[in-house]
């Protein structure tokens, strides 16, 4: 691990010293492979407000006539906020196709990707060596565009593809993504440091006669009718935050030691559900941004046995608008459903929209939040939620509307 400064056992992280040589900072991105993409994609952008971003169409950067027959061969990269993308849709039958040969395939796994964020260009670089150096398969190594963002896509012990990345591209007023011509600042290695910043790279392109305004464009379609805090928007809530993503797993302990171990994730809090362990991890301050669950709870909670993921978490901006998306989204004909408080702490009122492919999508409003001594709140203080009977308003904790949020490249 040349280049690595270590102390005393430690990894100097920006002269903090840490047990691996990069921090976690947030869950970034997620996506599911999806079989139905014509809906799935109408329900993600235009019921849950996901804006396309940019395409890929995998059939042009693979061999000619290698998913041929396989049907819809475009991915679609989609965001709530200003990052490129926050969640991704690819095709499944298609992915599938791709993944053969390269490692173990489980085609239960429709998550994409897990997708966690850190601080630093070096951290990636520094990841990748200390996967290596552990004996964890860093997987694709580089930097990927659309997105721009460097990165190391290390799997789970049971196949789920997790990624730590730097600098994702940022788009701003104008809802324009980059132009394809930056793709030939693609990477398929660990990138040499120091690299150019993205303001001297946007120059070059521009030196060598690129039109910076040939990105994809989003077009919104409304009607704008809905009061959204004084705004007008085209539904009656919005999306702030993603997370936590949620799994089933059939071994606990191994999946536990790599995301703690490995990705250094830290445990928050650990339940027994219908005599089931159930974990809660975190990142950042939020009380969890990935929970594991036995695979046997899928079948004992009616979920369905195609994924391996129980949930996708979509934070909302209050509790009024989490209330406003049920009753908008049951209204176009959507399919919510009700789980078991006990199995999300941290957050309280929660509903679950099934996209068309059977996955859920948990809306919530509130993630209890942990200070500097890493404590949980008691479970006797936490609100106890009756999912039959929802109240028109809710008292405020001393940590509501609180949290972090880290964006785009370092300049």
């Amino acid at each position: 691990m040349d280049g690595i400064t270590k102390v005393g056992g430690k990894f100097s992280v920006g002269g903090v010293l840490l047990d691996r040589p990069f921090k976690i900072r947030r869950l970034g991105h997620f996506g599911y492979n999806m079989t139905n993409m014509e809906d799935g994609i109408a329900f993600y952008r235009d019921l849950l407000g996901f804006r396309i971003t940019d395409m890929l169409d995998f059939a042009k950067v693979r061999p000619p006539g290698a998913l041929d027959g396989l049907g819809s061969t475009v991915g679609y990269f989609t965001s709530h906020g200003t990052d490129h993308h926050s969640h991704v849709l690819f095709p499944k039958r298609a992915m599938d196709q791709m993944a053969q040969g390269h490692g173990p395939f489980n085609p239960e796994i429709t998550t994409n990707q897990i997708t966690w964020q850190v601080g630093t260009l070096r951290e990636v670089g520094d990841g990748i060596d200390w996967f290596k150096s552990i004996g964890v398969n860093p997987g694709r190594i580089g930097r990927d565009v659309p997105g721009s963002n460097w990165h190391s896509y290390p799997p789970d012990p049971e196949g789920h593809t997790n990624e730590i990345y730097y600098g994702i591209e940022q788009i701003g007023w104008d809802l324009r993504a980059k132009p394809p011509g930056v793709r030939k600042r693609r990477f398929d290695d660990k990138p040499s440091l120091p690299q150019m910043c993205e303001y001297q790279e946007l120059e070059m392109f521009k030196g060598e006669g690129m039109d910076l305004g040939e990105g994809f464009r989003h077009v919104e379609k409304g009607p704008f009718k809905y009061d959204v805090g004084g705004v007008m928007l085209a539904r009656p809530f919005k999306v702030i935050k993603i997370g936590p993503v949620r799994l089933f797993v059939k071994d606990m302990e191994k999946c536990l030691a790599f995301y703690t171990g490995t990705m250094g994730l830290r445990i928050t809090e650990e339940v027994t559900y219908q005599g089931h362990r159930c974990v809660f991890l975190r990142c950042n301050t939020e009380h969890h941004s990935l929970a594991l669950y036995p695979i046997a709870l899928r079948e004992k909670l009616g979920l369905s046995p195609h994924t391996t993921c129980m949930s996708f978490g979509n934070q909302l901006g209050d509790y009024q608008q989490l209330r406003n998306a049920v009753d908008f989204l049951k209204a176009s004909g959507v399919t919510i459903k009700y789980l078991p408080p006990e199995l999300f702490p941290g957050i309280d009122y929660s509903a679950f929209a099934v996209d068309p492919d059977g996955h859920l999508v948990q809306l919530y409003y509130y993630m209890e939040q942990l200070g500097w001594d890493g404590k949980a709140r008691p479970a006797s203080a936490r609100t106890k939620v009756d999912n039959d009977k929802w109240p028109e308003t809710v008292e405020a904790k001393s940590d509501s509307f609180d949290g972090e949020t880290l964006l785009g490249p370092l300049g």
